[in-house]
């Protein structure tokens, strides 16, 4: 029985409203971090422990509810069953590597907490179908404020506005350039750097377009106005930060999407002169790689701006060292032994890959169990496709994939909540569409 938000209880209400202010409150996470964190440094590290607090009280709602309503079967989902799985072996590797206490928590809350806002989020979907358009309305009042903000730096603000806020060294730098060169300018925007900008804003646009492709409904004005500001600072908030990943990965999200919606209604000569374009950009890019914006923003290559070491050689030397590391570590290094976490303890370790560092936190195991549950995730939104979210969620995922090739991408707080929340909710179990744009309900859902 679907229940519709007007007849939840006060504990159902509590529950998703706890969901909703995390999944919106983690746009602002870093701003409101550093800025609270500046004011009351004695509490710093419960600031930054918000959200985790917060899904720790939803948790304990999520079990009296699901307790009240006898609905356990929920968390009976094999894929359920396997974020569990790679939840308890995370507290058995506690037993065998044991460290100092704030890199534990530290560590935990970095490796697990996207997974159990996803087990959260997709519970409480499970149980509140109708609730999927208060959560699309959160990410969208959300990545208006981000891309406001990212327009408002680029044309507006001084490039270091957030220094006022608390943005220092030794927090967060309130923006970055390519390799020292001032003349590239990194935004933040209200994210924790021009990486985690980057990919956020890939998933935005990824969102943004299928949504534009499958649905084609006229908004009001105002709503028009407001997706303009979305598109278009997404799109700012890409170039200005400087990621090539997360260019690639956007570029890939959407044409993923554009494959799926439409690729086989495109005659042969347009893939022909798309192949055409492709390659005579290649060409163009290698006959201009001694220019000025080729050798800094594309290969970031250019011995003149006083980088000691450029961030493609970083990027090699942290995989070998990872690749390394893996080969010869089978159960891993511990838990909060690998990136801001190990910071609390006395051998910091930085590894510029996502599955490199999972396997230094938790193992081979860990490392399979967690390429299972994306396996896992990536095939349920797969078979969603015909509904445009999961189709985009599931084409930003594989751009976030290609960018956690070089980058840890999950460990960034409000990329890996938001998207794992996203996906959540696409993955609703109880309504949607499959793969031949069938609704799926209850009903269906029992039969198949």
């Amino acid at each position: 029985m679907v229940v519709k938000p007007s007849k939840l209880t006060v504990l159902d209400k509590l529950f998703v409203g706890i969901l909703l202010v995390i999944f919106g409150g983690i746009i602002l996470h870093a701003p409101l971090s550093v800025g609270l964190g500046t004011l009351f440094p004695s509490a710093d590290v419960l600031i930054k422990s918000w959200k985790e607090v917060l899904m720790l009280l939803a948790g304990l709602l999520m079990l009296v509810i699901l307790y009240q309503k006898k609905e356990w079967k929920v968390l009976k989902s094999p894929l359920i069953l396997v974020i569990a799985g790679y939840g308890l072996l995370h507290l058995l590797l506690l037993l065998v590597f044991p460290q100092g206490l704030t890199a534990v928590i530290a560590g935990l809350f970095i490796d697990l907490r996207y997974l159990i806002f996803f087990v959260l989020v997709y519970v409480a979907i499970y149980l509140f179908p109708t609730l999927r358009r208060p959560f699309m309305t959160t990410f969208f009042v959300g990545a208006f404020i981000v891309a406001a903000f990212a327009l408002l730096q680029v044309f507006v603000l001084p490039h270091d506005i957030l220094k006022y806020i608390g943005y220092n060294t030794s927090t967060i730098a309130p923006y970055l350039t390519v390799d020292q060169n001032p003349q590239y300018i990194r935004i933040n925007s209200t994210l924790r750097g021009p990486n985690p900008l980057g990919a956020y804003a890939g998933i935005v646009l990824a969102l943004v377009f299928a949504a534009w492709l499958r649905l084609k409904q006229t908004k009001p004005q105002r709503q028009r106005l407001a997706m303009s500001v979305i598109v278009i600072g997404s799109f700012v908030a890409l170039w200005a930060s400087y990621s090539r990943s997360a260019v690639f990965a956007a570029v890939a999200a959407i044409g993923i999407i554009v494959l799926a919606t439409v690729g086989r209604k495109v005659s042969r000569k347009f893939w022909i002169i798309l192949m055409i374009i492709i390659f005579a950009a290649a060409g163009a890019l290698i006959a201009g790689r001694d220019t000025n914006f080729v050798s800094n923003v594309l290969l970031h290559q250019n011995a003149s701006t006083g980088a000691s070491v450029n961030s493609n050689q970083g990027h090699v030397e942290s995989l070998q060292e990872g690749v390394d590391r893996m080969v010869l570590q089978p159960l891993g290094g511990g838990i909060g032994s690998t990136g801001s976490a190990s910071l609390y303890g006395t051998q910091p370790l930085i590894v510029e890959n996502q599955f490199l560092f999972i396997a230094h936190e938790a193992g081979w195991l860990g490392l399979i169990l967690f390429v299972y549950i994306t396996f896992l995730v990536q095939r349920g939104l797969w078979r969603r496709r015909a509904d445009w979210l999961a189709l985009s969620v599931f084409a930003s995922g594989i751009g976030l994939i290609l960018i956690g090739l070089l980058l840890p991408v999950w460990v960034d707080d409000t990329v890996a909540i938001i998207w794992w929340g996203l996906a959540a909710v696409a993955l609703n179990p109880m309504s949607g569409k499959d793969s031949n744009g069938r609704t799926i309900n209850k009903a269906t859902k029992r039969a198949a």
